[in-house]
């Protein structure tokens, strides 16, 4: 299962909540393992997933009747259903129908709500939770929708718990730290399947063709593909073009794919025949600064004192004027999930945290530097998911 489920019920406990209601894709897909197709592709679309304390009910998904036959068809664990809205879909009489379609029909036949929030007025007041203490994700909520919720329920406290899920969401489960290893594979495979076609005159959009197919190929989906060369790397959040490659150029990569929702980012550094001499100095700085924090990352230690170490290390392995705002973050069905690797931060290690551990350097103008790789916070160490073994890749002109 993807849900940390003992650590959600501890900090529904430490925050003396009598339920907690999930609104944003990201968290409604982590407590219920139901992904709701038009709330992933757009804003709009409502999805819920309430979660009582242990005393005070029964979990349940809100989904809107279009969405239904996703629930009947996925490995949902949470069993209670309630549908609201409206979806025309016509019965065959002759038509064979499979477990999906069969969970599907009873699904369409529970009773029906007018919209998302008069179904979760109902499940509140089923629940009896009128004077409870309810924690809202409110990252998902449309305008006014937390105003009726309150106009509805006067004698109930109504805390914001989009951080507090955020919190539950930092330390993976086995399964979770699964999928995000062959994600990370995934992605790793698909760079060399970019470098592949990786020649002269190839152009940034052939590369990111090849890196997507491959990824497409490996059961993934596109998601993230910053591929630029020569002054394009230094591009921060660069986005393939027709401009074409040429020797000794670098080559950079901030990519990664979705499997099974879970995302990869990794970074690579590669060129077509040999690297300018300095680049490759500087890669080797951004490198060590990575080796680093993999030596002493550690459940414990406070995000801001390891990004401190890092770019203290980058600093005094050849790049003096290095700056940075993170070095890094958590990583699962979001993109940046917690922690932050920040100066700020107050987040603190815990066994379990995948991280993405960076340290990207771009001059404006003349290329862009970057390594970055997966790893697993573990008692003893660092589990990686992917390790930059070379600075920089050369590909053979």
């Amino acid at each position: 299962m993807l849900l940390n489920e003992v650590r959600l019920k501890q900090c529904i406990s430490a925050a003396r909540l009598d339920t907690v209601i999930a609104t944003t894709p990201e968290n409604v897909t982590y407590m219920s393992g139901f992904w709701a197709l038009p709330q992933w592709i757009r804003r709009g679309p409502q999805a819920y997933v309430v979660w009582p304390a242990p005393d005070k009910g029964t979990p349940e998904i809100i989904a809107s009747t279009s969405t239904l036959d996703l629930v009947a068809d996925q490995e949902v664990w949470v069993s209670k259903v309630r549908r609201y809205g409206e979806f025309h879909a016509n019965v065959g009489s002759s038509t064979t129908v499979d477990r999906a379609n069969e969970r599907h029909l009873q699904l369409r036949d529970l009773p029906r709500h007018g919209d998302a929030i008069e179904a979760l007025i109902a499940a509140l007041e089923e629940a009896r939770l009128g004077r409870g203490r309810i924690g809202i994700d409110e990252a998902g909520l449309p305008p006014g929708y937390q105003e009726t919720l309150r106009a509805h329920f006067p004698n109930a406290s109504f805390l914001p718990a989009t951080a507090l899920l955020r919190e539950v969401r930092a330390v993976k489960t086995a399964d979770e730290i699964e999928r995000l290893g062959q994600v990370a594979q995934i992605a790793e495979r698909s760079i060399q399947a970019a470098l592949a076609v990786a020649q002269e005159g190839a152009t940034e959009a052939d590369l990111a063709r090849a890196f997507h197919v491959r990824t497409v190929e490996e059961g993934a989906l596109p998601v993230l593909g910053c591929i630029g060369f020569g002054e394009r790397s230094a591009l921060m959040n660069v986005q393939p073009s027709d401009r074409r490659l040429r020797a000794g150029e670098i080559i950079r990569f901030d990519v990664g794919g979705r499997f099974r929702h879970y995302r990869a980012d990794i970074a690579r550094i590669a060129t077509l025949g040999e690297p300018p001499p300095q680049a490759h100095r500087l890669q080797q700085a951004l490198l060590r600064g990575v080796q680093h924090a993999c030596d002493i990352i550690r459940p414990g230690l406070p995000a801001a004192q390891l990004f401190e170490t890092v770019v203290r290390v980058v600093q005094r392995e050849g790049i003096a004027h290095y700056e940075r705002d993170h070095v890094g973050h958590g990583i699962g069905l979001d993109g940046y999930d917690a922690p932050t690797l920040s100066a700020r931060s107050t987040d603190v290690l815990e066994e379990g945290m995948v991280l993405c551990v960076e340290t990207p350097y771009y001059e404006i103008g003349r290329w862009g530097l970057q390594v970055e790789d997966m790893v697993v916070v573990r008692q003893g160490g660092v589990e990686r998911l992917t390790q930059t073994h070379d600075a920089i890749t050369r590909v053979p002109s």
